[in-house]
């Protein structure tokens, strides 16, 4: 007979492996899944030929770079064609260029108030967004909203969205390709909701949308320029509130970082 010690050692293996909830009565080969979806694409992409050790023949191998940039062409096409968040948001569900797609539950796609003067951007979903189908809904969420509350804002007066719109199994960190297909899909979001003030929350978003090898350390706090069409927003980086959970030294600097959002916030309002 399994002991009660036993079955809580296997669930906290499940936990650490990244099944940590249910969400079917059977289980899925997420891979094989995977396998089966043909990535649309206008191109086709290119593709690499190995020679046998006899020399005679081939076999044709994919080039996965080639595989991301075509998904990536697909999710423009996609993403400049909508002229409003409806239009964008079906986009999104119609494109199948990211294989997290195919594990999560639903497509967070963002919360607020879209005629706010100020637009964050987050890094994917977790457990708690991907079930509720919100961005910033879970621990970190809850941080981020006690953030908003000390300089005066609320859920109805910014605009929060995520560079992913689906959840990494296990919460781990995007991969580059994930990140790579899904970007323009961000892009255009932010075009279409015009804010005053960009935050970009977190590594992943800071780094892809600003497009440098530069940590979130060296990115948080510093004033730049992000380009949005015709539009060029003010935009600062700041510490995502999932790492300041790990390491709470570090919120006297995020404080500092929220107080200068608000200075920037009321110059813009002006």
């Amino acid at each position: 007979m399994i002991s009660i010690a036993e079955d809580i050692a296997a669930l906290k293996w499940q936990v650490e492996a990244g099944a940590d909830e249910a969400i079917g009565e059977a289980p899925v080969n997420a891979f094989e899944l995977v396998a089966k979806q043909a990535i649309p694409a206008p191109v086709t992409a290119p593709t690499q030929t190995t020679p046998q050790a006899s020399g005679s023949t081939s076999v044709t191998v994919p080039l996965s770079l080639e595989s991301t940039k075509a998904a990536q062409a697909r999710a423009s096409t996609l993403a400049n064609a909508a002229t409003n968040l409806d239009e964008l948001r079906a986009a999104m569900a119609e494109f199948d260029g990211c294989a997290l797609k195919h594990t999560a539950s639903n497509l967070v796609f963002s919360d607020g108030n879209p005629e706010a003067d100020i637009m964050f951007v987050g890094e994917a979903p977790g457990a708690d967004e991907d079930r509720q189908g919100k961005p910033f809904v879970g621990v970190s969420g809850q941080l981020l909203d006690r953030m908003l509350t000390a300089i005066g804002l609320n859920r109805d007066s910014v605009y929060i969205s995520n560079i992913l719109p689906w959840r990494p199994p296990g919460n781990r960190k995007p991969s580059p390709a994930e990140v790579m297909s899904c970007l323009p899909f961000i892009a255009r979001h932010i075009e279409l909701i015009k804010p005053k003030v960009l935050i970009l929350v977190g590594g992943t978003s800071a780094s892809n949308l600003l497009d440098t090898k530069e940590g979130i350390t060296r990115l948080r706090g510093r004033w730049v320029t992000y380009k949005a069409g015709d539009q060029e927003i003010p935009t600062m980086p700041i510490f995502h509130p999932a790492y300041l959970l790990r390491q709470p030294a570090l919120k006297r600097e995020a404080w500092k970082d929220i107080r200068a959002i608000r200075d920037r916030l009321a110059e813009a309002e002006n």
